[in-house]
């Protein structure tokens, strides 16, 4: 047996350190360490309950917005606060604004550099490929960066700034637009897609999006140029490189539903995907286990749940704390979000080899041309003239939850109202599922279970395999610990 620890990892947000055992060329077990601690959830206690507003997007610099949302459900909750389909569809322009850029900015600038690295060398495709995506001098980063700052105005416009807009409220969207300012809106909208059918996809989204199955995809990649798109590109390194085989965890996925409209629906289904079916989903059963945490307590409900800091916990060896679904652990993600939707494509995918490498970011790339595509649908949905935002008055006692999907997964945060003041406040974000520590049954997280089986060679102190299965995950941790 021989050890390696990794990390920090470069292009990573936040904090992280994975120690590897290795036996015979493999990855025998692994251990995923947040090693910093930051105490959000602590800061809230006592604080009026609006004020999670104002904190709670300060957890991420990147995500933001989604802790917004999911602070604003979470007081809805707890006051019985309704929202127009004004604010509804606005709030799901916001929302799918900041995760569309999170999700390129994954692949161009934190996922696709990697295929640059001089461990590729000698591959055919190399200096094409670290022409367009080698970091800070690839062609791909400029033009991403590019396309990027003009879909964010989108933010300026309906949320007054990014991050850690004030615009998200329990009853909506405090920013009502004109009739100049919808078809504003629309032409960002529009300039984002012409961004993504002309370099991402070189296809129109509809086509992206209606891809039914492995077969079709197949097709799809024989009929492009991967000098012409990414999304090819992408798919001719994943059959050279065999992403397929790298990254595999327990299979089991979770959602919680995203983009809801104004009749209670959501754009993406809310459940549990195993084996093959799809569950619906028992908040219930979520409970937070700090057996190897550096925190104090035992297993506890997210509701009933405490941040109490235990820096010399007898096998402790991370800030992040395991939550489980029913004790067993769950993968988060758009890979998840897709399978549990029924996007056929999908499906497939995760029934002939399960989540992995090459399927986390098709998924992710798939779920982008899906929801550019209800953007433009939710643009003509609004009514200027008619409310974006309902007042609703704060109650002095009360519980709430707010669940929403994050770029990189299910976000939940739970309120508890006592005497007009924040009387506990748990949240558990998707870098907090996916790369949990073991458990109290000593069971390893989704990450820690991807990462055992992988072919590391002799001497290598940053295998790419390891960077590509960490990465296949999006992570964020600096929300994994808050």
């Amino acid at each position: 047996m021989a050890r390696l620890v990794m990390g920090p990892f470069n292009r990573v947000e936040g904090d992280l350190e994975v120690q590897l055992e290795t036996a015979e060329g493999r990855i025998a077990a692994a251990w995923v360490n947040s090693p910093l601690y930051r105490g959000f959830e602590q800061i809230l206690l006592g604080k009026k309950p609006e004020d999670a507003l104002v904190y709670a997007p300060r957890v991420c610099g990147i995500c933001s917005v989604s802790q917004s949302v999911a602070a604003a459900h979470a007081l809805a909750d707890a006051y019985g606060a309704e929202t127009p389909p004004n604010g509804v569809h606005a709030v799901n322009l916001i929302h799918a604004n900041e995760n569309l850029v999170d999700h390129l900015t994954h692949f161009y600038l934190f996922f696709m550099p990697d295929f640059a690295r001089e461990e590729y060398a000698r591959r055919p495709w190399h200096e094409a490929v670290a022409r367009r995506f080698r970091a800070v001098r690839g062609s791909a980063g400029a033009e991403f960066l590019q396309a990027r700052a003009a879909f964010m105005h989108l933010l300026g416009l309906l949320a007054g700034k990014w991050p850690h807009s004030l615009a998200i409220q329990p009853g909506g969207c405090t920013r009502a637009v004109t009739p100049r300012e919808r078809l504003h809106l629309g032409n960002i909208v529009g300039g984002f897609r012409r961004f993504l059918e002309h370099r991402v996809f070189d296809a129109p989204l509809e086509e992206i999006a209606g891809l039914d199955g492995a077969a079709a995809l197949q097709r799809w990649q024989a009929a492009h140029d991967p000098d012409r798109s990414d999304f090819a590109r992408f798919l001719a390194l994943a059959d050279d490189v065999d992403l397929v085989m790298l990254g595999r965890a327990s299979d089991r996925f979770m959602s919680y539903g995203s983009y809801r409209g104004h009749d209670g629906a959501t754009l993406f289904a809310r459940g549990v995907w195993q084996a093959g079916q799809r569950h619906a989903l028992d908040i219930a059963g979520i409970t937070e286990d700090v057996s190897h945490s550096w925190m104090a307590g035992g297993t506890e409900a997210p509701a009933h749940g405490l941040t109490r800091p235990d820096p010399q916990r007898e096998g402790a060896y991370s800030w992040c704390k395991a939550p489980r679904l029913h004790g067993e652990v769950v993968e988060v993600g758009a890979l998840a979000r897709q399978v549990v939707d029924g996007q056929p494509l999908i499906r497939e995918l995760v029934a002939e080899s399960g989540g992995n490498v090459r399927n986390r970011v098709i998924a992710r790339l798939l779920e982008t041309a899906r929801v550019a595509l209800a953007m433009s649908d939710w643009v003509d949905a609004l009514h200027p003239g008619e409310p974006f935002h309902l007042s609703t008055k704060p109650q002095m006692e009360g519980t709430g939850i707010g669940l929403t999907e994050a770029a990189r997964g299910s976000l939940g945060h739970w309120l508890q109202i006592e005497d007009g003041r924040i009387r506990n406040y748990q949240i558990i974000s998707p870098t907090t599922w996916n790369f949990s520590p073991r458990d109290a049954h000593g069971t390893p997280g989704a990450l820690e279970q991807a990462l055992q089986g992988t072919p590391v060679e002799s001497g290598s102190r940053q295998p790419a395999a390891v960077q590509h299965i960490v990465r296949s995950f999006d992570p964020c941790m600096v929300c994994t610990v808050h």
